[in-house]
């Protein structure tokens, strides 16, 4: 399907090595952000209170966030769960606080605007628990990248294996840096939405590499330069209607999700236009510097055409 057709090929490979070097600097300063300053994790990771509360009528989010914030803490999350009068609340570690006395403290500023809330449950997740969390996400993250390895080398070639690996590790870093930067808090949604973008890269990345075969394949003269240029901008109207229209979903979350899907859309958001940036500009240009050639892309025919002249002979 496309939008639009586009006459003549974009070079875009002409400005590769521009591009790539903002993005290398980039990353750089990515990498520097997570090492020096850290992420601001979520109680998921760190330990905390949970806390679940019923009202008798659909629960009102916004005064339970508002009472919550009036005693003082500023790193804490409250969602719906199961219907729409059931409430989980997750409150930080406080120094000299046990869960009982959080809970306590919560239920008397919650009761204050409606005497109806009841507290069901209160459970401690403990620091040893958020270790758990990190290192299984941390494996779940090395068992992707190793995935999007054998996949694109059986599929392609290991030259695109190479390239698509590092401009997807591309996309994540720049996210990771971003919450680093800005120390928004990383919770495991957002690691969701981390790997969520590592395979909406590597799609993006495998339109194009499948367009290059095929380039390469039907003109057997152009440079490989030409063909991957060639490659591109053939896939413009499929790149703008897929991340048009998933942008589009994402956006909604953003402004109409509210505090809990907040820095997932937002996750997904960076990924989005830094997937399509890096799938155009990182992983086409470093599978050109690689050497990728006509030859990578099709397989040799077996000699058919001289056991059909020893046949005819």
């Amino acid at each position: 399907m496309e939008l639009f057709k586009i006459g003549r090929t974009i070079p875009f490979m002409r400005n590769a090595l521009v591009l790539n070097a903002i993005s290398f600097l980039t990353f750089v300063a990515a990498v520097f952000f997570i090492a020096t300053k850290g992420f601001h994790l979520s109680i998921e990771f760190t330990g905390g209170t949970v806390m679940e509360v019923n009202y008798a009528q659909a629960a009102p989010l916004d005064k339970v966030r508002t009472a919550v914030t009036g005693l003082g803490y500023t790193d804490f999350q409250v969602q719906n769960f199961g219907t729409s009068r059931d409430v989980m609340i997750r409150l930080p570690l406080a120094p000299g606080q046990s869960s009982a006395t959080q809970s306590d403290t919560v239920m008397k500023a919650l009761k204050a605007s409606d005497a109806t809330v009841e507290l069901r449950r209160v459970e401690f997740v403990g620091p040893q628990v958020g270790k758990e969390l990190v290192e299984n996400g941390l494996m779940a993250l090395l068992f992707v990248v190793i995935g999007i390895v054998i996949y694109l080398a059986v599929r392609f070639e290991w030259k695109f294996a190479v390239a698509g690996v590092l401009a997807n590790l591309h996309d994540v870093v720049i996210i990771l840096g971003f919450f680093a930067f800005f120390q928004w808090e990383f919770s495991l949604s957002v690691l969701a939405g981390v790997l969520a973008v590592l395979g909406y890269s590597v799609n993006e990345s495998v339109v194009i590499m499948d367009r290059i075969r095929e380039n390469f394949r039907k003109d057997r003269d152009a440079t490989v330069r030409e063909v991957i240029d060639g490659a591109i901008t053939q896939t413009i109207s499929r790149t703008i209607i897929t991340h048009g229209s998933t942008q589009m979903m994402v956006l909604a979350m953003l402004i109409f999700g509210g505090p809990t899907l907040h820095y997932f859309a937002l996750a997904l958001t960076i990924g989005i236009w830094f997937g399509i940036y890096s799938s155009v500009f990182v992983a086409a240009a470093i599978a050109m510097w690689l050497g990728i050639k006509r030859e990578d892309m099709i397989k040799p025919i077996k000699k058919a055409d001289e056991v059909e002249e020893v046949y005819q002979e």
